[in-house]
């Protein structure tokens, strides 16, 4: 019995053994093999970003980034102090990084970006004292052209978990880069790409030892903007001169100081609506944002005495318009039939409000000047208030006839008063205002707008650009392009299309047609007429902004605004078009609080038309040998890791 019982023990163990070696082999080897390989994400390069000529805006460098896992650390604990040792950081702060919860238990989390080389090579050569660090090569976004188109290009940052949770499915991994800003945030599609993987063959150390099996990441399409690099590298410049010479100077004629000021200005080309340039003052350093923004850098950018550089005022501002508004209560009276362009009417040098009494039924010109009998073309070259706050009491007194808001409605048409589309975030409506505005704003804000009336004062503020009416620069170029072409309004276009490495477009961004502005030939020669006198006749508000332009066979119309601000240096604008000849460019100037529009804004205007006149943006060329060296990270230089 015993010798039956010990054969039978042996005959269970060798069935036993015969059972794991044999049936179960394969799912044993196969949990080996699970317990050897780690997977890790191989992040894309993203695109390029690039000029209309194909130049490099914005590109990639590759950077040592150093990993460790979570499960990993909990494994062989003392890995974390000496990481953090040689990285120099905390304890405290690599523990923090891997509880990210982003990231997989087994998988590296990123402990420190941009590592020197000498960092990374003594992690290699002591890989036995860093079980589960990883080294990896990835890329990271530089700015060859420095703080130029800043607020037009944006930055990166690291994915958020919710986004994770929604782009998940389109490739997208913890850490990854996506846009925060710019056209990195909605072109980020593009220029995300493709994360490739890795697998890595780990010993029982925690330790790499090979690769197993590599899928390369795909880069990211080359995104191709509107802009011309040196267009806009002059526009910022004269701009911020300018702005700098007239924040915290006595105006004398108002009688205030001006303040740190900003300002703003757009070059659009009016037969497609491509935006050639787009200045924001002031701006920032986009290169602070790579690798994490610092709470320095951060603090510089939000203080009070910073003056919000991460605003865009070309799109994310608006202010009152003053008499650039005018284009929509010209061509609406001429267009409706309520003047003609050989009406007159009488300039006194003041506007008296029929059956009213008290102070503010007397409005007058601007300068205190009286022009006698004019027409609207010198009504427009003059910038002459009397005449438009006639047009404006006539459209208020005819309703009947015209309707209550027919200058509303041209605005309107113009794209006032809504989001122009341009492909960039932050993008305001601005508003015109209308007794339709009042009563909204009193039931939602009722105690900043208690009132829900509309008066004639009103009707004859809002006539020539002011009340509540606020305008952003792109929205005045996009308006004053409509008017120069004809009538149509483009969507304002930033990006051209996405090319890969070799330079083939891969996608094509055509003009969009958001509206059209319906003006007889008669009318808008009329409107035309005007906007060149002021320019060319001594009346004219832009005359002496124009003086002394050397060449008669390039003309410039113009428009200037300068926009009251209660208890302020007025708004400072000024709107060029030309050359008349072959309308090519609208510029537009902004500067808030700056003054006269044609001592603040205008002479800016007048520089980069200098600057276009000598050096005329051509068409797009970007499909030419880009890739400058350095620009972009050949995608079998990503991936690289080890057992540090």
């Amino acid at each position: 019995m015993l010798g039956l019982a010990t054969l039978a023990l042996f005959g269970g163990l060798l069935a036993r053994l015969y059972s794991l070696q044999v049936l179960e082999a394969p799912t044993y080897q196969q949990a080996a093999v699970e317990n050897s390989v780690r997977t890790v994400s191989v992040p894309a390069p993203r695109g390029l970003i690039l000029d209309r000529n194909g130049t490099v805006l914005v590109g990639n460098q590759v950077v040592d980034v150093v990993g460790l896992s979570a499960y990993e650390a909990y494994l062989h604990p003392a890995v974390v102090g000496r990481l953090a040792k040689v990285l120099g950081l905390s304890a405290a702060q690599v523990k923090a990084d891997l509880a990210n919860s982003q990231y997989s238990t087994y998988e590296p989390t990123p402990i420190a970006t941009g590592v020197s080389q000498a960092t990374a090579v003594s992690i290699e050569e002591h890989a036995a004292e860093f079980p589960g660090v990883v080294v990896e090569l990835e890329t990271q976004r530089t700015y060859p052209q420095g703080d130029t188109a800043a607020h037009i290009l944006g930055y990166v940052g690291p994915i958020s978990p919710s986004q994770l949770a929604k782009l998940a499915k389109y490739g997208y991994a913890a850490g990854d880069q996506v846009g925060r800003a710019g056209v990195e945030e909605t072109f980020n599609q593009y220029l995300h790409g493709r994360a490739g993987s890795e697998q890595l063959l780990v010993n029982a150390f925690g330790q790499v030892v090979g690769v197993r099996k590599r899928v390369a990441p795909t880069p990211g399409g080359n995104l191709v903007l509107s802009i011309s690099l040196p267009l806009e590298r002059y526009v910022e410049q004269v701009l911020a001169t300018q702005v700098r010479k007239l924040s915290n100077s006595y105006n004398s004629y108002f009688g205030r100081y001006t303040g740190n000021l900003g300002g703003a200005a757009v070059v659009e080309d009016p037969n497609n609506g491509q935006i050639l340039a787009m200045a924001s003052y002031p701006t920032y350093n986009p290169e602070w944002w790579v690798g994490g923004i610092s709470t320095q850098h951060y603090a510089e950018l939000t203080s009070a005495s910073a003056n919000d550089p991460l605003l865009n005022r070309a799109i994310s501002a608006a202010f009152t318009p003053g008499s650039t508004f005018k284009l929509a209560t010209a061509s609406a009276a001429l267009q409706d039939g309520l003047i003609t362009p050989s009406t007159v009417i009488d300039d006194t040098g003041q506007f008296q409000i029929p059956n009213c009494t008290g102070s503010f039924c007397s409005l007058h010109n601007s300068g205190g000047e009286a022009l006698g009998p004019i027409t609207i073309t010198t009504a427009l070259a003059a910038s002459d208030d009397v005449f438009f706050y006639t047009l404006g009491y006539r459209f208020y007194t005819q309703a009947a006839q015209f309707g209550q808001t027919p200058i509303q409605n041209m605005a309107a048409a113009y794209g006032w008063g809504k989001p122009t589309g341009i492909a960039l975030p932050g993008e305001v409506s601005g508003m015109v205002d209308s007794p339709q505005l009042r009563k909204y704003l009193h039931e939602h804000y009722p105690q900043a707008y208690p009132y829900d009336t509309w008066y004639v004062a009103d009707q004859l503020e809002m006539a020539f650009g002011q009340g509540l009416t606020e305008i952003t620069p792109i929205q005045l170029a996009n308006a004053y392009s409509t008017f120069l072409n004809g009538g149509t309004r483009y969507v304002p276009q930033i990006a051209l299309a996405v090319t890969n490495d070799q330079g083939r477009v891969i996608q094509r961004f055509a003009p969009k047609v958001a509206g059209h502005v319906t003006l007889s030939p008669t009318v808008r020669q009329t409107l035309i007429q005007g906007y060149e006198e002021e320019v060319s006749n001594p009346l004219g508000t832009g005359y002496y902004v124009w003086q002394g332009w050397p060449d008669a066979s390039y003309t410039i119309a113009g428009k200037t605004g300068t926009a009251s601000v209660s208890g302020q240096v007025p708004n400072s604008w000024y709107v060029g078009m030309g050359p008349m000849q072959n309308p090519q460019y609208v510029v537009v100037v902004a500067i808030p609080n700056g003054g006269f529009g044609d001592l603040g804004a205008g002479p800016v205007a007048r520089e980069i038309f200098t600057y276009l006149r000598a050096h005329p943006v051509g068409a797009p060329n970007y499909q030419v040998s880009h890739l400058a060296a350095g620009s972009i990270t050949p995608v079998g230089q990503l991936g690289r890791t080890s057992a540090g």
